[in-house]
């Protein structure tokens, strides 16, 4: 019997992502295999762990892709299902000039999958019933929650669902984690030649769950916490730099090389 440490369920899609102009002066798109579930086990994969990936691409060019790129990524594709009726899910992105992505769908909440959001919310909000590490980004936990600020955020969140570890990120500002009556803040690393921010929570996500792997969910210490942020910030930057998350995720080693840098020239600072 297969066992890994982390298995995923949900979306694998293609990212239409703009790169460069042709000679007619029209923007040029790239097709970088993509999905939040993916990417986080592409990262995990990367830091040498067993994955495997539950989830639906069309019977087509783009989803023989996306199959020949995950199993090339170390991911166990045995339970993706291949439908003969659907088309594999493409994505147009439209990168503004700091990074920051504008979709032609949003690829977390898809209105138009839904009756409404409300409907939304309500299967949102089952999910974190059974959820015990919640990673969920700034604009999220305010759509959910009705809350701007995100400790009270995640104070109605754990009112309701006692979620043990949970986890905002930030963009540019950093990111948190919430755990017990702990609250660890991070800053971002942030970089000077960052193309897109595709793939950075994602990457983020991967790295927590890297951590807990390895450490387990119980009687974390201020310290890992912030160990474990910092690292996942550092990742998540690193990928901010390249076009595409699932194939070109940073390896241990660059990770580990970049807070090093980081702790240097701060230490220069003092």
């Amino acid at each position: 019997m297969k066992k890994y440490a982390v298995t995923a369920l949900g979306e694998l899609l293609i990212d239409f992502t703009e790169n460069g102009q042709s000679g007619q002066g029209n923007p040029v798109f790239e097709a970088n295999p993509s999905g939040a579930p993916c990417n986080v086990l592409a990262m995990l994969a990367k830091l040498g762990h067993k994955t495997a990936f539950i989830g639906k691409v069309g019977n087509d060019f783009f989803g023989e892709m996306l199959r020949d790129t995950i199993v090339e990524m170390g991911i166990d594709a045995s339970a993706l299902c291949i439908d003969e009726h659907i088309h594999t899910t493409l994505a147009l992105i439209h990168n503004a000039p700091d990074g920051e992505r504008d979709f032609s769908f949003d690829p977390n909440l898809r209105p138009p999958l839904w009756e409404s959001l409300e409907e939304a919310r309500k299967q949102v909000l089952y999910g974190l019933e059974h959820c015990h590490i919640l990673k969920i980004s700034d604009n999220e936990i305010q759509w959910l929650t009705g809350k701007e600020d995100y400790t009270e955020g995640v104070g109605w969140i754990n009112e309701r669902y006692h979620i043990p570890l949970i986890l905002v990120s930030m963009g540019r500002e950093g990111s948190r984690a919430y755990y017990k009556e702990k609250m660890i803040e991070a800053l971002p690393f942030l970089q000077e030649n960052t193309m897109e921010t595709t793939g950075a929570g994602d990457t983020f996500c991967g790295c927590v769950l890297h951590y807990i792997c390895e450490h387990g969910l119980e009687n974390l210490t201020e310290e890992n916490l912030q160990e474990m942020l910092m690292f996942a910030n550092a990742a998540a930057s690193l990928i901010t730099t390249r076009k595409g998350a699932l194939r070109v995720m940073p390896e241990k080693e660059e990770i580990e090389k970049l807070i090093e840098e980081r702790r240097a020239i701060a230490n220069d600072r003092i």
